[in-house]
This record gives C-alpha cells, sequence and structure tokens, in this order.
C-alpha cells in the first residue's frame, strides 16, 4: 500500500498544538507516528510523513496537511490524535476510550478504521460509538477539515485520552503504533520481527547459560477474552502458548 501518515496539531509549546493532560498530545502523536511509519516501512509499504511544524496556527495546520497529503497519490491517509475533555486525573477505572472518525459510510477507509478500533481495543480500551456509524469505534465526521479536504481515503484516529488516568496507565507509544499497524494491514511490524526459523541455533551449537529461559511476549492484554483469542490463534498456527496472569 501507499500510505501518508501524519500526526495533528503543531508541537507542544506552539500556537495550534495538541492537547495537554497527564500527557502531551502534540509529543505523544509525534512518537505514535514515527513508529507506525517505521512499521509499515518495515514491513514494505510506501509511506509519506505529512506532518506540519511550522503551522502560523491550527487552521495553517490542517491548510498545510491536506497540502502535503494530496501531493501523493495513495490509497489511505491516517491522521494521528489524543483526545481530551474526559478530566478523569484520579481514575474511576474506566477508560475513556478510543475512536476512528471517517468521512461517509461507504468511505474506503471504513473497513480499515474498524480494524484499527478493534486492534486499540484488544490494548484494553473502550470503544466509543455514537449514532453515526453501526460500528463501535468507528464515527462519522464529514465536517473534519482533514477527512473532508483529502483526496485519498482517510481515517482520523483518537488513540485515547490524554486527561484519563486509565487510558494513561495503559498507553506505551509502540503497543499503540503496532495496533494502528495492525488494524491496517492485519500484522505488524512487531509481529514479523522474529521468524520461527531464525530462533533455531545450528546443530551442536552453544545458546545462553545453563538453566537460563528466555520468554517472548506477543501481546498483553488487559481483556481476558482478548488474551484467549489470540492464545486460540497462536495454537492454531502450532505455537505453544499460555496466558500469564502480571
Amino acid at each position: 500500500m501507499r500510505i501518508n501518515v501524519h500526526a495533528g496539531h503543531n508541537p507542544d509549546g506552539m500556537t495550534g498544538c495538541g492537547g495537554i493532560g497527564i500527557i502531551k498530545e502534540s509529543t505523544e502523536n509525534r512518537k505514535v507516528k514515527d513508529e507506525v511509519i517505521r512499521q509499515l516501512q518495515a514491513l514494505g509499504h510506501t509511506v509519506y510523513d505529512c506532518t506540519v511544524n511550522d503551522g502560523r496556527n491550527a487552521s495553517d495546520v490542517l491548510k498545510k496537511i491536506v497540502a502535503k497529503c494530496n501531493a501523493n497519490e495513495v490509497d489511505l491517509d491516517v491522521s494521528i490524535h489524543f483526545n481530551g475533555s474526559r478530566n478523569d486525573y484520579v481514575g474511576d477505572g474506566k477508560t475513556g476510550g478510543t475512536e476512528v472518525f471517517i468521512y461517509s459510510a461507504d468511505s474506503a477507509a471504513a473497513s480499515y478504521a474498524a480494524g484499527v478500533a478493534d486492534a486499540i481495543a484488544d490494548l484494553g480500551y473502550t470503544k466509543r460509538k455514537d449514532n453515526t456509524y453501526p460500528v463501535a469505534g468507528v464515527k462519522l465526521r464529514p465536517g473534519l477539515y482533514v477527512l473532508k479536504h483529502t483526496k485519498a481515503p482517510a481515517m482520523l484516529v483518537e488513540c485515547c485520552f490524554t486527561d484519563d488516568k486509565d487510558d494513561v496507565e495503559r498507553y506505551d507509544y509502540k503497543s499503540m503504533a503496532s495496533a494502528i499497524v495492525r488494524g491496517i494491514t492485519g500484522t505488524s511490524a512487531a509481529d514479523e520481527e522474529a521468524p520461527e526459523e531464525d530462533l533455531t541455533p545450528e546443530e551442536g551449537a552453544v545458546s545462553g547459560e545453563a538453566g537460563q529461559l528466555y520468554r517472548v511476549q506477543v501481546g498483553a492484554y488487559a481483556v481476558k477474552d482478548n488474551a484467549q483469542k489470540m492464545l486460540q490463534k497462536l495454537k492454531a498456527e502450532g505455537f505453544d502458548a499460555i496466558i500469564v496472569s502480571a
């Protein structure tokens, strides 16, 4: 695939920067963006970084992002954001959750958006829902500038809430990026980094220390059902796997 990826807003400290809560949107969305691009490229996709770091204001940032996106012939535009306005700095035991915006119900981005919402939900986040679209985690927002003015099918990912303690406790940028990549492609570079054939030493080779065990973790899930699904998938592929409670 050919994909545009950008982090929304100006950098932190500038006019038009993202929201600030327990974490800062414009810091974290750039971390996620960079890792998404790295993983997509590792999987063989052509990726363009359309992030803008020099906008005069919020409106100028949006116009410059769209200009960068429309300069490329791509299959998909991905805009990475973090949500706000939960004001849950103590924690109420519930996540604010994730949501992915698309322009219309017949957008070619709809299936990718649903995949991304599902993959982020596997990290323990609620899929936010309204009556604009039947699939939980996906919402229609035809008025959003980037969705309205980009040529290619586009989605805007609100990863989680910057000002929700429960969201932030679950968050790390690499897992979030892997979820986005997995939602788009069905896999992630993290899944592909250790092929089984590369892990077996030659006959007679000595590896490691006596009595030393090394564990390989493929995911961490707040919802047990999601962990169970991954366990079944691994076993179906022939891997010996168990669920361990941290």
